[in-house]
């Protein structure tokens, strides 16, 4: 196959497309981690119920965009409950306690949708009126595809604007920085966690709602995205949501472009970025040095 200026950049934009819904899960993860130093094992399996009900109310109602706003707000109350009656009684005891809940939550979460769903999942389709394809002048590229882009671009700026313009958003950031003046100030910093965890459940929800179509919806897909978000959460610096922004993209782009020139190394393309990335700057992107210590 001849690799002409047009299949590079149509590939570029693919790559920025799945980039797109990269960011979105290391968002999710990068929040809730920056916030409470939560790693949360269960952000994919978190992922793979969004796209589940979000499949199942596209069934129940034939309308995306229903499904698209009412799927992050059940996976979002998921969250809540999770997150009051399960990882806050954990709180203050280490790092490990959490991560293995919250690994053991994963696999309730999957055996749970195989028993609703089934072991093969359910099939997922484009919505009818994101089918076919935009000129884009390089060449024909999905329109869904670039919806991808414009939702992630949406939520982002939505995110920016809570966590900057908003009281409450300058709440959260006070916490992540330190959670005990907040206390001191009058701040209740257990409900700033509970809304921290909720959102960022929302967004992995989201993400699984909008990658739907373009993925195989099976009870083990969370797996598999739990393994690239955190390699884009790691490369992006953990807690930083610009460096999950930015490693998305990067990661996005790296496996589009190899899956190009040599399709059977795209998988290991990406652990192969995130090696080179620890190497030369081992807190990621935009992460702090020494935050795991």
């Amino acid at each position: 196959m001849e690799i002409t200026p047009s299949l590079l950049a149509l590939q570029l934009v693919t790559g920025i497309a799945l980039g797109a819904v990269y960011a979105l899960l290391a968002i999710g993860l990068s929040l809730i981690f920056g916030m409470l130093t939560v790693v949360n094992f269960a952000h994919g399996a978190f992922f793979m119920v969004g796209a589940f009900i979000g499949l199942y109310f596209m069934g129940l109602t034939g309308n995306f965009w229903f499904s698209l706003v009412l799927t992050p707000l059940v996976v979002g109350v998921l969250g809540l409950v999770t997150e009051r009656f399960l990882v806050r009684p954990l709180y203050g005891r280490g790092i490990d306690y959490p991560l293995l809940l919250t690994f053991g939550l994963s696999w309730v979460l999957i055996e749970a949708m195989r028993v609703m769903f089934g072991i093969e999942g359910i099939p997922s389709s484009t919505p009818p009126e994101l089918r076919g394809a935009v000129d884009l002048g390089i060449g024909f590229f999905p329109k869904y595809r670039l919806f991808l882009i414009f939702a992630t671009a949406v939520v982002v700026l939505a995110l920016w604007l809570f966590l900057e313009k908003t009281r409450y958003g300058l709440i959260v950031r006070a916490g992540s920085r330190d959670g005990e003046i907040c206390k001191v100030l009058g701040i209740d910093i257990a409900r700033v966690w509970l809304v921290v965890f909720g959102i960022g459940t929302a967004i992995a929800g989201l993400s699984g709602v909008l990658a739907a179509p373009t993925r195989a919806v099976n009870p083990e897909m969370g797996i598999h995205v739990l393994a690239e978000s955190f390699v884009v959460t790691v490369v992006g610096g953990m807690g930083s949501l610009p460096g999950a922004v930015l490693a998305g993209l990067l990661v996005g782009i790296v496996f589009s472009l190899t899956s190009l020139f040599a399709p059977d190394l795209a998988e290991l393309s990406i652990f192969v970025l995130m090696a080179v990335v620890l190497l030369l700057r081992p807190q990621g992107f935009f992460g702090k040095a020494g935050l795991m210590s």
